[in-house]
């Protein structure tokens, strides 16, 4: 398994990952299952402060394991500080996870529980560093916002980047995809846990301050369904049926509360 050969399949999916990347034998590796009981509640946890801006949303793109609706960074940016964040971090990106069934795709799970699928906004701390690709070189260079899908009814937020994964059915497919408020994907309450961990894929550097919404949001079984009709690549289309690691031990870290 060369560096961009990885994927979620026995012989190149995450129990292979550490051949070429030991960092996912490392200390601080995500996702992880929350034990809310566990979780202590921080009272110096500020508010988070999210402003996201459609016209930051420039693309979506097909990237062979998932898809990733762009953000640009620079203009328009989206932001979001406070919280356990110092300073401010920029929207790159967001993604989700999936896995066979809408019974479980969540790559966090809560006390052991797992959701139908799990929704990662992706940032980068611009008062520090230069670029994405720099940030995630750094302890606290990135934070990822997460939010769990749970079956229910259809999501109208959701229902726009559905629409476009028409246009990008195989490995490397781009579409443009403008004026999308990221912010109706997040849940009405926003308390939140909060711990220190990696990328949940490789190259698994240990970079991410996350934050994981304790409320879940709906989308219906159609609309998690579509996410595996997108085709990786190879020299066969197959279909990307799941996405999601399984969770990493904690090895004592802590977990805070906002609430």
């Amino acid at each position: 398994m060369s560096g961009g050969n990885w994927g979620y399949d026995a012989h190149n999916g995450p129990e292979q990952w550490h051949k070429t990347y030991p960092i996912a034998s490392g200390n601080a590796q995500s996702p992880i299952d929350i034990k809310s009981n566990e979780a202590k509640t921080d009272g110096s946890l500020k508010s988070l402060s999210i402003n996201y801006s459609p016209g930051s949303i420039k693309s979506i793109v097909n990237i062979g394991h998932s898809f990733h609706v762009v953000s640009d960074d620079k203009e328009n940016a989206s932001v979001v500080k406070g919280g356990p964040l110092q300073g401010t971090y920029h929207l790159n990106q967001f993604h989700f996870h999936w896995g066979p069934s809408n019974d479980f795709g969540s790559e966090h799970t809560v006390n052991g529980k797992g959701y139908a699928a799990e929704l990662h906004l992706v940032h980068w701390n611009s008062d520090k560093y230069a670029s994405f690709a720099e940030a995630t070189k750094n302890p606290d260079g990135c934070a990822v916002l997460t939010v769990f899908l749970e079956v229910g009814s259809a999501h109208p937020g959701l229902q726009k980047v559905v629409e476009a994964l028409g246009h990008i059915k195989t490995k490397d497919q781009q579409a443009a995809f403008t004026n999308f408020d990221a912010a109706s994907l997040l849940p009405a309450s926003l308390d939140y846990w909060t711990y220190f961990g990696s990328l949940t894929h490789p190259p698994l550097l240990e970079c991410v301050t996350w934050v994981i919404f304790r409320e879940p949001i709906k989308a219906s079984a159609d609309q998690i369904n579509k996410f595996r009709t997108l085709l990786s690549g190879g020299e066969q289309q197959c279909p990307i049926v799941k996405n999601n690691r399984p969770p990493q031990p904690l090895n004592g870290r802590e977990v805070k509360a906002s609430f």
